[in-house]
């Protein structure tokens, strides 16, 4: 009896998963394809605590429809990684590519140092191209039209796209070393 039990669930369960996958190709399925967006987020390792909580907000905000604060938190998620990886030398490449920078750890250079130079580094550093940086930088601007007053409200697919855009570029950096 317990083995038909469990076969009929993960038969339900099957069901649910392509369900959501068909689903998220239509435009009015919005849970269907931030279950979608999950999936592919769930694939992604290697995140710390901090940052897979910030993700997991982001994608809590496009459920409820919150789409500008999903762009920040996705964003937030994004820069943690990102300065984890800045700092995984102790910081020695970053002094000596911004040796005018102040702040001995990464915590003190979030305060002095705006996150666009902290993204422009990357490209001095290796983590990225030129086109990869101004990809990012341009991520940035999106993000900031969102923590600020600005005429721009983005939508379910600007949102899921801004985050799945996030994800990518998350993994794409994951295996680079300073």
């Amino acid at each position: 009896m317990e083995a038909l039990l469990r076969k009929y669930l993960g038969r339900a369960l099957s069901f649910q998963l392509e369900a959501h996958q068909i689903l998220s190709r239509h435009e009015a399925a919005q849970s269907s394809r931030v279950i979608v967006l999950g999936q592919t987020y769930t694939k992604l390792g290697g995140l710390n605590l901090r940052q897979d909580d910030l993700m997991r907000q982001a994608l809590r905000c496009v459920e409820n429809g919150l789409f500008r604060a999903a762009h920040v938190m996705g964003w937030a998620a994004f820069m943690d990684f990102l300065e984890e990886k800045l700092q995984s030398d102790g910081l020695v490449k970053v002094r000596a590519a911004r040796p005018a920078w102040k702040g001995r750890t990464i915590e003190e250079m979030r305060e002095y140092v705006p996150e666009r130079q902290l993204v422009e580094v990357t490209k001095d550093l290796g983590l990225s191209t030129k086109n990869e940086m101004n990809a990012l930088v341009a991520l940035l601007n999106r993000r900031n039209d969102c923590a600020h007053p600005s005429a721009y409200f983005p939508q379910l697919n600007e949102t899921l796209g801004y985050l799945s855009e996030l994800i990518q570029r998350i993994s794409h950096l994951q295996p680079k070393t300073l």
